[in-house]
């Protein structure tokens, strides 16, 4: 089968060499000259034989509107364009709008797989109508892994639905992530354990909590035991947001999500001001020490450690709060 593929990024430029290898053609359209087919779009177009079918894979918002629009201009009636970047299942109705119009049609479709896709294959999870979906299931079967259709493609639904499941499954990814993280903290803060790498690769068989994202712990622990290479700095590409907000909007609560999320939001956080006001709280109700940085509000003290607070008698106070019997 023939495709046209835009973008040729980490993920596209994969997709292709496994779809290559699977027997298809497959002329790709990419910005950067080192890894493009053809010049352009307009190249591209002409290029493909038609009825086309076109798989756009360029980062999403912004990018992906203009580009399948640009595209929609190009191509003719009874074409197809597949979104296959990580855009909001929300934008899928306007793009499928837009494109019906001009006689062409649309499936989206949510990629899971990342840089191990084209060894691996990749999950497919995919919206539009039947005869759509039908007509794109060559390139489909030829990405997704090896075995039963079932275990690596869905066709979730209609427009939007593919990019809805994808985003779910982005929003688990976080929560499962986060736990092993924090279960990975655990482990290195106690003298106890004298092997934390090995206690993760022990859980890689047998286990109720093995999975390829354990398995990829695994390998980066291989590499570094330490994790001394890297910040702890976590970035979010929108999904998890995404999901927890349908979650709200649905009633459906996502405590393990949630969680998660934030702790990509205080990771970027050089200095919590939010935990700074629990410090001041603590400070003001229970007399708790504080670590000053400079002058401190209503002492003059200035410091780089603990510094001691006063009660209303000026002693100063180490423990509990006289007189609040309590410790927060």
């Amino acid at each position: 089968m023939q495709l046209g593929l835009i973008g040729l990024g980490k993920m596209g430029f994969n997709m292709r060499e496994r779809l290559r290898a699977a027997g298809h053609e497959v002329i790709g359209y990419d910005r950067n000259p080192d890894v493009t087919d053809v010049d352009g779009l307009d190249g591209l177009v002409k290029a493909l034989q038609a009825p086309r079918v076109v798989w756009v894979m360029v980062p999403s918002g912004a990018p992906t509107r203009a580009t399948v629009e640009e595209i929609g201009n190009l191509l003719e009636p009874g074409d197809l364009v597949i979104d296959g970047g990580n855009s909001r299942w929300t934008d899928d109705t306007a793009h499928a709008e837009l494109l019906n119009g001009k006689g062409i049609g649309y499936v989206d479709c949510g990629v899971s797989g990342g840089v191990w896709g084209r060894e691996n294959g990749y999950g497919l999870m995919v919206g539009g109508s039947v005869e759509n979906v039908e007509r794109a299931m060559p390139i489909f079967d030829a990405l997704r892994p090896e075995g039963p259709r079932a275990e690596g493609f869905v066709h979730a639904g209609e427009v939007g639905a593919g990019h809805y499941a994808k985003m779910v499954h982005n929003g688990i990814e976080y929560g499962l992530m986060q736990a092993y993280a924090e279960g990975y903290e655990l482990l290195a803060a106690k003298d106890l354990v004298t092997d934390v790498h090995g206690c993760f690769n022990a859980w890689t068989r047998g286990t109720v909590v093995r999975s390829w994202l354990l398995d990829l712990l695994v390998k980066a622990l291989e590499e570094d035991q330490d994790l001394e290479a890297i910040t702890g700095y976590v970035q979010d590409s929108g999904e998890g947001r995404w999901t927890l907000e349908e979650g709200i909007a649905n009633a459906v609560p996502m405590p393990a999500l949630a969680a998660s999320l934030f702790a990509r939001f205080a990771s970027r956080q050089e200095d919590s001001p939010a935990m700074k006001a629990v410090a001041a709280l603590r400070n003001q109700f229970g007399g708790h020490a504080v670590v000053g940085v400079g002058p401190t509000s209503g002492t003059g003290a200035v410091g780089t450690g603990p510094v001691p607070a006063t009660d209303a008698a000026g002693a100063t106070e180490a423990g509990p709060s006289s007189g609040t019997g309590s410790v927060s």
